[in-house]
């Protein structure tokens, strides 16, 4: 378990979000700890959660031999 002041996390941001990818990070304030910062993998592990919507608006485009133009309907 790594912990940080929320001076050090202030400071160096991407030296935190490198230690969570590794193990979560306590943040404290004033010697008592008040944010964890960890993974969102290690995230959606421990909470169960699975793909959210966001997760799934975020996929790749369908492929471009997928045709999904609409008929024309006006003869």
């Amino acid at each position: 378990m790594k912990v940080v002041t929320s001076r050090a996390f202030n400071q160096d941001v991407t030296q935190a979000k490198r230690a969570a990818r590794i193990e979560p990070v306590f943040i404290t304030d004033r010697g008592r700890p008040t944010h964890v910062l960890m993974s969102v993998e290690t995230y959606r592990r421990l909470s169960g959660q699975r793909e959210t919507i966001v997760d799934l608006l975020a996929m790749p485009a369908p492929s471009p031999a997928l045709d999904l133009t609409p008929e024309r309907w006006d003869r």
